[in-house]
């Protein structure tokens, strides 16, 4: 479904990731696991085409698509999932929901399949964003993302500061997301929840990846995999 090929991203003249190479397959959850500051954004950056890849390939469904925009990547089925959310506050969910759906595929994903999904945000849908509390804030973002059908949806670090109870939610509704066909590349700081519902990990560390695996062989290496993202 999507590869990066040696790919080197660059932030003005300091490079940032090194000769990265992942694969996200039809229908898989990956995930990419890595301690603050190890290139984990700035890789989602780089699939949804926020970022340049200096060097390499970017592949789409078998389709070399290294120099395309961003929104062409939008609707070409890649959907982005910020740890900054960028929820629009002023609108209400609702409206934030109808914006999702604007220029992208129908599909199985609607306004009432995410009410489906979430129905803490449905009880919210006539609150401007900025009256949501953090946990139904992550949930309208990733409703959003689903909305326009995608093929491969980019979550970053989508349980970061939530009660176990939402991280339970949160984590529930990834693998629903996956169960009707969209792959999903997940960003997280540690592997509790990349263990519980992803089939491969990749390891970054200063922004080289440094393991990659499926889940029995990084249960099998664990404690060399742990010094790269214990603190």
């Amino acid at each position: 479904m999507l590869l990066l090929e040696n790919v080197d991203v660059f932030y003005d003249k300091a490079q940032v990731l090194h000769n990265i190479n992942i694969s996200i397959g039809r229908n898989e959850i990956v995930s990419m696991v890595g301690r603050n500051g190890t290139g984990k954004t700035t890789m989602l950056k780089a699939i949804i085409g926020l970022l340049p890849c200096k060097n390499g390939k970017r592949i789409l469904k078998g389709k070399d698509v290294t120099r395309k925009k961003s929104y062409e990547l939008s609707r070409a089925g890649i959907s982005y999932v910020p740890e900054t959310r960028d929820i629009f506050p002023d609108l209400t969910v609702y409206d934030n929901l109808r914006v999702a759906q604007i220029n992208h595929k129908p599909g199985f994903w609607t306004i009432e399949k995410v009410f489906d999904l979430f129905p803490e945000i449905k009880r919210r849908e006539k609150n401007n964003g900025d009256t949501l509390s953090g946990g139904e804030q992550q949930m309208l973002a990733i409703a959003r993302g689903v909305l326009s059908n995608p093929d491969i949806l980019l979550l970053d670090e989508p349980t970061e500061g939530l009660a176990p109870k939402l991280v339970n939610i949160v984590k529930n509704a990834i693998v629903k997301i996956n169960d009707e066909g969209t792959a999903v590349f997940l960003v997280e700081q540690n592997l509790k929840i990349p263990l519980s519902i992803a089939g491969r990990q990749y390891i970054i560390e200063n922004g080289v990846v440094v393991w990659q695996g499926n889940t029995a062989e990084l249960l099998e290496n664990k404690a060399d995999v742990e010094k790269y993202i214990s603190l």
